[in-house]
């Protein structure tokens, strides 16, 4: 992030930031803890048509909780055009999210906007860069049941790997 250069920044996005995007900060939070590198980044989940000041929806903290992670101290927030700045790397659950991503990046009737330093990107495309369509997307389980949350929740461990073994490079 840009205030501390030595932190790399990670931005989850979904809709409403009470589903999938905490989940994945949640997940992710652990991963990077587990490694024994929480000093190395900031991490931060928020969604594009965000509601300000909700928890995570109850599914999703019973899915992280049964993986020892604790997602009640989150709160909903909307993407905010300064995170394309502040944050490395910016990962969109679905095609719709990305579309307004990138909505952000573009030319408005006052002028250029300025892209940001972040790499935007369908957080699938990192565990399946080649993956097209509905396969790209982290569908929302929102109104499907426990279980659609326990396959979203394995689909976020999966990239959340592939992530972090890519920012980490090479050992």
């Amino acid at each position: 992030m840009t205030a501390d250069s030595a932190r790399v920044g990670v931005l989850f996005v979904c809709h409403a930031n009470i589903c999938r995007s905490p989940l994945a900060e949640g997940v992710f939070t652990e991963l990077v803890h587990a490694r024994g590198l929480d000093d190395k980044f900031v991490i931060d989940s928020a969604g594009t048509w965000a509601d300000g000041g909700h928890a995570p929806h109850p599914f999703s903290i019973e899915i992280a909780a049964k993986h020892n992670i604790d997602l009640r101290r989150l709160r909903s927030r909307s993407v905010e055009p300064e995170d394309l700045h502040r944050f490395d790397h910016i990962l969109a659950m679905d095609r719709a999210n990305l579309a307004d991503l990138e909505r952000l990046r573009r030319i408005s009737a006052f002028g250029p906007v300025q892209g940001g330093k972040a790499k935007i990107r369908l957080f699938r495309h990192v565990a399946d860069p080649r993956a097209q369509g509905p396969a790209a997307d982290v569908a929302d389980p929102v109104r499907l049941g426990i279980d659609a949350y326990t396959s979203t929740y394995a689909l976020l461990v999966a990239a959340s790997n592939a992530l972090l073994d890519e920012i980490l490079g090479p050992t």
